[in-house]
């Protein structure tokens, strides 16, 4: 038994973490907007609604899909570090908080380019919810109230100011609260009316690279008006019959593929969902796939990187016998080759959908607001290494590693599923778990978010450390433990992600979505 029921529609689906976001793209898309214009509403809503997670000065992966030329499409929202950020700048490290641990932000050039691709309906219509939510209030979700509530318990110096700037108050709101942001209203009024450009060459570009230079940061205007979105072909591999599309470099989607293509070796179906072998041998390709991403990932424009290779079945199955399916492994090295987000998903009347993934990385990014403009900024920066020999090495205009990454799947060339999920170095894990739930044990999109979870962080050489959560079969767990995982049981529903699945029926053409009850958000469908 699910916690709630699938959402099936005819026409189109909204699927989002936060309610309020979803109604404005279903709005959209109950007056003829296409899937693009119905994802920037829920988009430009989000950044309003769930500023710990995403925001105007954050970053988006999209992935796209047609349905008249069945062609999918990967655009990369990240922004690169400013030039003045070089190595040299961090003597102890990049900090995780103040506005010079900040890229260029992706997020608004991330609309301009799907508006300009697949929209149909002017942004200042588009943008109208957001503006509205900004201006005259909205009020607070638990989400947002936990999480201001829980930055503010830290007494660090940097959460005062930011709930100063982002809502006008010294202490955390409450859930219910209706809280106002004049400034955020005014700079998504400017770019309603002149445009996105005016994020990265007009008066809101003027106002954060003013507020930068005054606080110690390193984003010029020149940094800003030379940003452009990377539009590109997905990266693909096939599992199980199925065409799976993943975000390209800078994005670490090839891990998720790397995973289903060991994977693909086993038979799972067989093993059982949740058992003790079917979690063991994603565990062990985890390990795998994640050793090359800290090996060979880095910005594809500055370093090489061996993705043709790395996707290859024969690769695949070289490293797959590096798995005993009797003991955990240590972590491994790499093969030899020649934190808080929000994800949503929309689908329209036509067949076309956009796989959406939009964050400021870790909970309320870098902690600063630009005076004048209520936009809040990432902290994507300290995705970087300093390390000279790591193929992600800051370097000035170059962009860093990402964990950002969504997907959506194809069967032939029709659209099956479209799914993803928050989560820094989790996510990849999770949509493993949620695609192998699908494929491999015929689970609906509801059964398939619900399902207990795991996630595994291996930050030296040993086994790592397996938190799964308590509803997992307890002789899963007990097994787990006797191969050899250091496993650490968590409450129920408390894995750190939130969900969003959607899957076409191929008969019908109806849409059944799913949403994470980890979440405050839920699919819409008319």
């Amino acid at each position: 038994m699910t916690s709630r029921a699938v959402v099936v529609a005819p026409h189109g689906v909204v699927a989002a973490s936060q309610p309020l976001a979803a109604s404005a793209g279903l709005h959209v898309l109950q007056q003829g907007g296409t899937f693009a214009d119905a994802a920037i509403a829920t988009s430009a809503v989000l950044a309003v609604v769930e500023p710990m997670a995403s925001h105007l000065g954050g970053d988006a992966f999209i992935i796209t899909y047609d349905a008249t030329t069945h062609e999918t499409t990967a655009l990369n929202g990240s922004g690169a570090a400013p030039m003045e950020a070089r190595p040299e700048r961090f003597p102890n490290g990049i900090p995780l908080r103040g506005i010079g641990s900040a890229s260029v932000p992706g997020l608004v050039a991330a609309w301009r380019e799907l508006l300009a691709l697949y929209g149909t309906m002017p942004l200042e219509d588009l943008l109208r919810p957001a503006i509205d939510y900004a201006r005259n209030g909205f009020p607070v979700g638990r989400r947002l109230a936990q999480a201001c509530q829980a930055a503010f318990d830290t007494g660090e110096q940097w959460v005062g100011p930011m709930l100063n700037g982002l809502f006008g108050l010294s202490a955390p709101p409450r859930q219910g609260d209706v809280v106002v942001q004049p400034n955020l209203a005014w700079s998504l009024s400017q770019i309603a009316a002149e445009g996105p450009q005016t994020f990265y060459r007009g008066e809101i570009a003027t106002r954060i690279a003013r507020f930068a230079a005054a606080n110690g940061g390193w984003m010029a205007a020149s940094d800003l008006s030379r940003h452009r979105t990377q539009v590109s072909d997905p990266i693909r591999t096939n599992y199980r019959g199925y065409t799976l599309h993943g975000q390209p470099p800078v994005s670490q989607g090839h891990i998720l593929l790397q995973e289903m293509n060991l994977l693909e070796g086993f038979d799972l179906s067989g093993m059982g969902a949740g058992s003790t072998s079917t979690i063991h041998h994603m565990v062990e390709a985890k390990k795998l796939a994640f050793a090359d991403r800290h090996a060979y990932l880095g910005d594809p424009d500055r370093v090489d990187i061996p993705l043709e290779k790395l996707l290859s079945k024969e690769y695949a199955a070289s490293r797959r016998q590096l798995i005993d399916p009797d003991r955990a492994s240590a972590t491994p090295k790499a093969g030899a080759v020649e934190h808080d987000t929000t994800y949503f998903l929309v689908a329209d009347e036509a067949g076309n959908a956009a796989s959406f993934i939009q964050s400021v990385f870790h909970g309320f990014g870098c902690g600063a607001v630009a005076e004048g403009t209520g936009i809040l900024f990432n902290n994507r920066m300290t995705g970087f290494s300093l390390d000279t020999e790591s193929p992600n090495f800051l370097v000035p205009g170059r962009r860093t590693a990402h964990t950002l990454n969504a997907y959506l799947v194809t069967h032939g060339s029709e659209l099956a599923w479209v799914g993803g999920t928050p989560g820094g170095d989790v996510q990849v894990q999770s949509n493993m778990q949620v695609l192998c739930n699908i494929i491999d044990f015929g689970m609906d999109p509801q059964e398939a978010v619900e399902a207990p979870r795991w996630q595994h962080s291996s930050p030296d050489d040993s086994v790592g450390v397996l938190e799964i959560e308590s509803r997992c079969a307890a002789e899963a767990i007990a097994g787990l433990r006797s191969k050899g995982h250091v496993v650490n049981e968590i409450p129920p529903w408390s894995h750190g992600s939130s969900y969003q699945l959607l899957w076409r029926d191929p008969q019908t053409g109806a849409y059944h979505a799913g949403s994470d009850p980890r979440c405050d958000g839920h699919a819409v469908g008319y």
